[in-house]
């Protein structure tokens, strides 16, 4: 099978596209057919190892990964004996049992792992598109004590976690304030957002301390900089601590100094998550923001557009048919 594979970190050069050895499910696993898979910015930061403490995870000398990919839409090819649940020819979406592993034409994935079956008002691009943005979307909220009367910030609405998590508030009944670039204030507007700041003509903290939680979507914000449009007691969430290395350094220091408070959301993966996604896109009320749809072998453009942090809601690989 084709496989996106790296054997060093560093630019999107480094990724290849090679014939590899084709994966064989195990007794609870299931083998999937991969139709589409996405680009995302832990994909981009696995793969160049920064920040630097990304090795730590992916691997120190070199990535500990062959291939990348967090989340698919695709359809099972084959069953293990102790699968239940699924049957050869289903179309599913999820994320693999591990971290990463989708940028390939086929994956193998515990029947545990978060993966269903697609909701059947979605494309396989589409459907690929949902269950990393939303499942770390869910997290941040939570975190934030999002629901009916909280009125919710969030900055860096228009990217892949940033539009999930406004849909996902205004169906817990948040009042939602999106903030993002000029170009995106239209479609951060029609997936409900309340009020849409644009943050190139309007510092959303001088509208002062009215937010019971702030939620940086993009990991490019901070904590001391969010503090001014918190409520007493309000919370900051942060999702990415990426070069602000002081949100690092004050998140158990800011537990104990002041009412407003530092969390961090790390985007835990569940299959009763995606079974809550999927309701919502089944029921209308959410759909994934798709910007891109690249062919397998552009996955280096792929990760070039990524990298310009211009992306709206999510690239998409598109895998070969066949």
């Amino acid at each position: 099978m084709q496989a996106v594979v790296q054997d060093r970190y560093g630019p999107p050069e480094v990724l290849r596209i090679e014939e590899v050895e084709r994966p064989v499910p195990k007794d609870d696993e299931l083998l999937v057919r991969v139709r589409a898979t996405t680009v995302s910015q832990s994909d981009a930061h696995a793969r160049a190892a920064h920040p630097f403490a990304w090795r730590l995870v992916a691997g120190f000398r070199k990535p500990r990964w062959p291939w990348l990919g967090v989340e698919f839409a695709g359809e099972v090819t084959a069953i293990g004996p102790a699968v239940t649940g699924f049957r050869v020819g289903d179309e599913v979406f999820g994320q693999p049992g591990r971290f990463f592993g989708t940028h390939a034409e086929l994956v193998v994935v515990p029947q545990s792992a978060p993966v269903l079956g697609k909701p059947v008002n979605l494309t396989f691009e589409q459907a690929a598109a949902v269950p990393d943005g939303s499942s770390q979307a869910l997290d941040a909220l939570r975190q934030a004590r999002a629901g009916p009367g909280s009125r919710i910030a969030i900055y860096g609405a228009s990217g892949s976690l940033g539009t999930a998590a406004v849909q996902i508030a205004k169906h817990l009944g948040a009042e939602v304030t999106g903030v993002c670039s000029t170009r995106h204030v239209d479609l951060v507007r029609s997936l409900g957002a309340d009020e849409v700041v644009d943050y190139t003509a309007e510092d959303f903290r001088a509208r002062g301390p009215v937010f019971d939680a702030v939620i940086d979507a993009v990991g490019k914000y901070a904590f001391l900089r969010a503090r001014r449009a918190l409520r007493p007691g309000g919370i900051y969430v942060a999702t990415d601590a990426g070069p602000y290395l002081e949100s690092l350094l004050l998140a158990i220091p800011a537990r104990f100094a002041g009412s407003r408070r530092l969390v961090f959301a790390m985007g835990r993966r569940s299959k009763a998550n995606l079974e809550l996604m999927r309701g919502l896109i089944e029921a209308g009320e959410f759909r994934p923001v798709v910007d891109r749809v690249y062919p397998l072998d552009q996955v280096v453009e792929a990760h070039r557009y990524v990298e310009t942090w211009r992306k709206t809601g999510n690239v998409v690989l598109a895998m070969p048919s066949g």
